[in-house]
């Protein structure tokens, strides 16, 4: 029987440290568009939310394409 291994990074925080967000991303910290946020006690991570909207917004037209294949289909 065939096998398979499959490499998955999952990240269990929402927050993250510049490290990881340009870990993340692919990106140094000097190109990263999203500014941190503030935290009461003085940190200031990366939210994994805004660099996925970043990551996703320099796709293009996806959300486009997606319509029109939904049209296509009728």
């Amino acid at each position: 029987m065939p096998s398979a291994t499959l490499n998955l990074r999952v990240s269990p925080r929402r927050m993250l440290t510049a490290r990881e967000a340009t870990e993340y991303t692919g990106l140094n910290v000097a190109q990263l568009p999203v500014r941190p946020v503030a935290l009461p006690n003085g940190r200031r991570l990366y939210d994994l939310h805004d660099l996925d909207a970043f990551l996703d917004g320099l796709k293009g037209d996806a959300a486009s394409d997606l319509d029109a294949i939904v049209a296509r289909l009728g």
